[in-house]
């Protein structure tokens, strides 16, 4: 049985994920490209964040510090 990351790595890998979305939002999501190619891009980065974020949450452990 493989442990799980304890709560400060959790924490770590969520702020990066967040940042990294935004970065992408920012240059290819909602609003940018021609006509609909920003929605697009906009609705599969949001899809794949909740995915990975969902990830990232359950896949932690909260209680452990490390």
């Amino acid at each position: 049985m493989r442990d799980r990351q304890g709560c400060l790595a959790g924490l770590l890998e969520l702020f990066l994920l967040n940042t990294l979305f935004d970065w992408l939002q920012r240059n290819f999501g909602f609003g940018r490209g021609c006509s609909c190619s920003g929605i697009g891009c906009g609705c599969l980065l949001l899809i794949l964040f909740i995915l990975f974020a969902c990830g990232i949450i359950t896949g932690t452990d909260w209680l452990k510090a490390w």
